[in-house]
């Protein structure tokens, strides 16, 4: 966990870690969020209109950038204030995900910072990109 504080997080800091997607993880998000679209719990579902398999949740995808923010920028006197995200191409249990962000401003006056982040698969294809403003604590 970055333990940073605000003065030493700089514009141009780069952060990435990686996740595999599993069945668990998408039953777990299952159960939290109440999420039952056959897309995402039914694999003839999914298949009968034209993917592979259960197609991963977007959110379960998104969650990944709290953990860019919380964990890596700026880690941990992070104060998560938005997450704008955009789900470009669908992921599937068993993708191995890249999860990059960037530090592209900060804002003294508030200290807060903003990350542009993107997530990869295995592929290396763009599956989101997000933009996060984090104040600092």
């Amino acid at each position: 966990m970055n333990c940073s504080i605000y003065e030493e997080l700089f514009v141009g800091q780069c952060a990435e870690f990686t996740r595999e997607v599993t069945a668990d993880m998408m039953q777990q998000f299952c159960a939290v969020s109440g999420d039952n679209n056959p897309l995402h719990v039914s694999a003839d579902f999914a298949r009968a209109h034209g993917f592979p398999d259960r197609v991963v949740y977007g959110m379960l995808t998104a969650s990944l950038y709290s953990c860019l923010a919380g964990e890596y920028l700026p880690g941990e006197r992070c104060l998560l204030q938005s997450v704008h995200s955009d789900f470009l191409h669908p992921v599937f249990i068993g993708d191995i995900l890249t999860i990059e962000g960037k530090i592209t401003e900060k804002n003294d006056s508030v200290r807060q910072i903003v990350v542009k982040a993107v997530i990869r698969n295995q592929d290396g294809k763009k599956v989101s990109k997000a933009r996060i403003e984090a104040g600092v604590l």
